[in-house]
C-alpha cells in the first residue's frame, strides 16, 4: 500500500469529486444540504486530485510538496468535521456521514502519508516487495 497511497489518494479524491458533482442534485436532496455546498465540496476534491496525480506520476518528490500533500488532507479533514457539525441540525444522517466519512478518510490518508513521507519523497528503483 505505501507504493500506492498516492495512487489510492488522487484517484479516490477524483472519483468523490466527480460523483459528487455529477450527482449534487439527487445528493442534495438525499442529503438536505445546499447544492452549492456540494458543488464546493465537489471542486475541492478535483482540484486536490490535480495536485495529488501530479505528485504521483513523479519519480521524486521533495520533501516540500509532500509536505504540502499531507497539510492539506489534515485541512480538509478538518473542514470536513466542522461542515459536519454545522450542517448537523439540517442535515440528513447520510449528510452528516459523508461529511464524516471524508474526514476519517483524507485524516488517515495524511496520516499515512506523514509516515511515510521519506519514502514517498524518495527516487523510485525497483522495489522487491
Amino acid at each position: 500500500m505505501k507504493r500506492n497511497v498516492l495512487w489510492i489518494d488522487c484517484s479516490a479524491a477524483a472519483l468523490a469529486g466527480g460523483a459528487v458533482l455529477l450527482l449534487s442534485d439527487w445528493l442534495s436532496a438525499m442529503y438536505a444540504l445546499p447544492r452549492v455546498l456540494l458543488f464546493f465540496i465537489g471542486v475541492v476534491n478535483l482540484v486536490y486530485a490535480s495536485y495529488s496525480f501530479t505528485l504521483a506520476k513523479r519519480t521524486y518528490r521533495s520533501p516540500f510538496l509532500v509536505g504540502l500533500l499531507v497539510a492539506g488532507n489534515a485541512l480538509w479533514a478538518v473542514v470536513c468535521l466542522g461542515l459536519a457539525i454545522h450542517v448537523w441540525p439540517l442535515a440528513t444522517l447520510w449528510g452528516v456521514g459523508h461529511l464524516l466519512g471524508e474526514a476519517i478518510f483524507v485524516g488517515g490518508l495524511a496520516g499515512l502519508e506523514w509516515r511515510w513521507r521519506a519514502d514517498l519523497c524518495a527516487v523510485t528503483v525497483a522495489d522487491p516487495d
